[in-house]
């Protein structure tokens, strides 16, 4: 994924939104949303298994580049209240260098030193279901229920040794959102999905700026921040992800 064909996407969304008939206000039920920018990685723990494996940092120990992004989010509105989203957020980060001690991870042995070239996936898919507790004229309120798959993988490359990590499973989120409008064009955003259990904990949340440069059209830019992971037997894996973007949401 590179950072060169990330950024042309919200382009080539504006010009087909500006292109497209103008929908009215009262007709609009749905709404693509397209986030993109760049993604840092402040923090990424992992010792795999969880209780025999070594423990290390992927962020202090190696060199974690920063990834390109973008995440896809569709919404329909059942009605003023009732609303449905799907959101499509793939993330690749990849990091490098010399081991900073003997790493036992996932049945291979890396010695000190070793060269390794390590990739971290963590592909998000999810469904939300979302209730509009305040319609106000200058507040929104929502609060509902996302299923996400997670898809995640972590690999560990050095010579011959290729030890890669997957995992793919369910979890259940609560999802809020919170909008406040400022004047005809202007607003903010406060909008996330967020759980914690005892097997482990997630918070995917994103603070922004809105702005209508059309009747359809409005501008997104604000920050978002990702954290969570899980520790038991079987993995210990525990990051924080950094995400200034900007993005176009494109009623119709």
């Amino acid at each position: 994924m590179r950072l060169r064909l990330l950024w042309p996407i919200p382009s080539l969304v504006l010009l087909l939104a500006v292109l497209a008939p103008p929908a009215a206000a009262a007709d609009s039920r749905w709404r693509l949303d397209l986030e993109s920018g760049a993604a840092f990685n402040g923090m990424n723990d992992i010792a795999i298994p969880g209780d025999t494996g070594t423990r290390f940092s992927l962020t202090e120990s190696f060199e974690v580049k920063p990834a390109a992004f973008f995440r896809l989010r569709l919404t329909f509105e059942l009605s003023r209240r009732h609303h449905l989203t799907a959101l499509f957020a793939p993330l690749r980060f990849r990091a490098s260098g010399p081991a900073p001690q003997a790493i036992r991870y996932f049945g291979a042995e890396f010695e000190a030193g070793a060269p390794i070239e390590a990739t971290y996936r963590f592909n998000s898919y999810r469904l939300t279901y979302r209730y509009r507790l305040v319609d106000a004229a200058r507040w929104t309120i929502d609060l509902g229920f996302t299923a996400k798959i997670r898809d995640a993988a972590i690999k560990l490359s050095s010579g011959a040794l290729q030890p890669e990590k997957k995992n793919v499973g369910f979890v259940p989120l609560i999802h809020f959102r919170v909008e406040h409008v400022l004047s005809d064009k202007a607003g903010l955003l406060l909008e996330g999905d967020a759980l914690a259990a005892p097997q482990g904990r997630a918070e995917d949340v994103l603070l922004a700026f809105l702005y209508k440069i059309a009747d359809s059209v409005t501008l997104k830019a604000g920050y978002r921040v990702v954290e969570g992971g899980a520790d038991n037997a079987e993995v210990y894996s525990f990051a924080l992800i950094h995400y200034p973007s900007v993005g176009l949401i494109w009623s119709f």
